[in-house]
């Protein structure tokens, strides 16, 4: 199976970007550097959980941290697009590693509020301290010397985001590859209709943009794709092509409402709304997660 894959850079202003797949969670996490300096961001880091035993890992962080070194690049960011329902974030581990400060959309403090209620933490800071940098709608960074600025696109999550830099785009889960489709909209905060609004802002890109996506499921048990362009989504997206808003957000909700939860959501969202740390050991040296019951609809029950 194929677990990593360089999409070069297409000329001056525009980055390389690894993408490094992870296949029990299906996510992808992104090294995206700018040729000229050797400068780098890593974008969706995932620190490795294993749900039967309570094990945590970080194999696929050293992996790109591994990458960093053998290519003589240099940490300058660890971005995240949205605190993530399926994995656990390792923003904090690499930036401990690196020194590199973090950085999310601003609103994660909304995510914050709506989970520290169902989490029961009334002393938790629900104010995006646990990031060096909050990012809104149409902010601006470099990567050594690529221009980067920041889309919100809301649907998903409450706080999602899209990393633009250079002809790149960072689609989180809002797009999957065509032959996917989109991601759901019915986690606490998501909306299909803000969902729907934010994909017809990333299709107005220039066509050749390419867009990396934050998951592939390998329909009919293909090899693991991230990278697409703008065009082929618009052209072939199967979620997509000739369907109005209605429509969309009509087959959205129905599809969602026949998807169960993640199977860690409830384990993640109390790692990744603290930016990607890993509870505080307790009297007997022990870290442990706090799981509410019957706090989510979508049990399955297979």
């Amino acid at each position: 199976m194929k677990t990593f894959a360089l999409s070069r850079n297409t000329g001056p202003g525009t980055p390389d970007v690894a993408g490094f797949f992870d296949p029990r969670t299906f996510s992808i996490q992104y090294v995206v550097s700018d040729p000229a300096t050797r400068q780098c961001a890593i974008i969706d880091p995932v620190h490795d959980f294993e749900e039967k035993s309570g094990a945590t890992a970080t194999h696929h962080a050293d992996e790109m941290l591994a990458y960093v070194k053998e290519q003589g690049l240099e940490v300058q960011l660890i971005l995240d697009t949205h605190p993530h329902a399926d994995h656990f974030s390792a923003a904090q581990y690499l930036k401990e590693k690196t020194g590199a400060p973090t950085a999310i959309g601003d609103q994660v403090v909304e995510v914050q509020k709506l989970w520290k209620t169902l989490y029961h933490w009334p002393d938790f800071p629900a104010d995006g301290s646990q990031w060096d940098r909050l990012f809104a709608e149409g902010d601006t960074f470099r990567i050594g010397e690529l221009e980067a600025r920041v889309m919100f696109s809301p649907g998903h999550t409450l706080a999602s985001i899209t990393y633009v830099i250079g002809d790149t785009a960072f689609v989180h889960d809002t797009l999957f590859q065509p032959d996917f489709g989109s991601a759901r909209a019915d986690f606490p905060g998501g909306d299909a209709h803000q969902l729907w609004r934010s994909i017809q802002a990333i299709l107005a890109l220039p066509d050749e943009t390419r867009l990396f996506t934050g998951h592939d499921y390998m329909p009919d048990g293909r090899e693991p794709q991230w990278e697409s362009t703008v065009r082929e989504q618009r052209e072939t997206n199967k979620h997509l092509v000739g369907v109005p808003e209605e429509e969309y957000v009509a087959m959205r909700n129905e599809r969602d409402s026949e998807l169960p939860m993640p199977k860690l959501i409830l384990h993640s969202l109390q790692v990744n709304i603290g930016g990607g740390r890993l509870p505080e050991p307790e009297a007997d040296g022990k870290r442990y997660l706090k799981i509410p019951l019957d706090a989510l609809e979508g049990a399955s029950w297979e």
